[in-house]
């Protein structure tokens, strides 16, 4: 919902179940549905025979406004900046930003696969993983700062109060300067975190492949409670 990721509107919901629309796309949709203000929502896909995927803006009455073709699958889910612009990654290693019309505004080359979702702040700074590393990219497509974890990032990072909180593959949740990158805190679980962290009430909530859900100290990363579920925790 923001890039807190508290996944919590104020809108209102439908008020029945029958369905308004449905869109046929190109293949596999695992990107989570991102909705602009203007109704418009947005897309990516994963088809199952061909390596390349499309992002795609549906209208707000489910027909086509426009499809953006990149050079690898789409497992990210699109972010939408402050000034409209979105962003998403693909497994050709490149973070994408379009302008809403679906024009490229700009490319950056991070050079590994991406599955970790962007993240905008209200500075229109980008945050996403990608292998080993969480990036900071500049509204203007350059590098602000890489930080290198223990092992591939597939979390995606949330932002907040200018720190950023996202999970690796090497058991970590971290906190990271949103200006500079630097390591402000980082709490150690008990296997791989896949999970991206919801920021709320000066709280973090997490799930590792550990089977347990994490709310820690957003300040300090002070565990602040842990629950034991059935499975490892994927979800977000």
């Amino acid at each position: 919902h923001d890039p807190t990721r508290v996944g919590y509107s104020e809108s209102t919901a439908p008020g029945s179940s029958n369905l308004a629309w449905s869109f046929i796309t190109n293949g596999y949709v695992y990107s989570s549905p991102a909705v602009a203000e203007d109704g418009t929502t947005y897309a990516g896909t994963a088809p199952a025979t061909g390596g390349k995927g499309s992002l795609y803006a549906i209208n707000s009455d489910g027909t086509l406004k426009w499809s953006f073709p990149t050079e690898g699958r789409i497992y990210s889910s699109a972010a939408i900046g402050p000034d409209n612009t979105i962003y998403i990654g693909s497994d050709d290693g490149k973070l994408y930003a379009l302008h809403d019309n679906g024009s490229l505004k700009w490319f950056y080359t991070i050079g590994s696969l991406i599955q970790s979702s962007p993240a905008v702040d209200a500075n229109g700074n980008i945050y996403v993983g990608a292998g080993e590393n969480v990036f900071a990219i500049n509204q203007n497509g350059t590098l602000k700062w890489k930080y290198t974890t223990g092992s591939s990032v597939n979390s995606s990072p949330a932002v907040m109060n200018n720190k950023v909180y996202v999970g690796s593959n090497d058991d970590n949740i971290y906190c990271l300067s949103a200006e500079n990158g630097a390591l402000i805190w980082r709490f150690t679980t008990g296997s791989d975190v896949f999970s991206s962290p919801a920021v709320v009430n000066g709280k973090v909530y997490v799930g590792s492949y550990d089977n347990k859900v994490y709310c820690l100290n957003a300040e300090n990363g002070g565990l602040i409670w842990s629950f034991t579920a059935g499975g490892r925790i994927d979800s977000s």
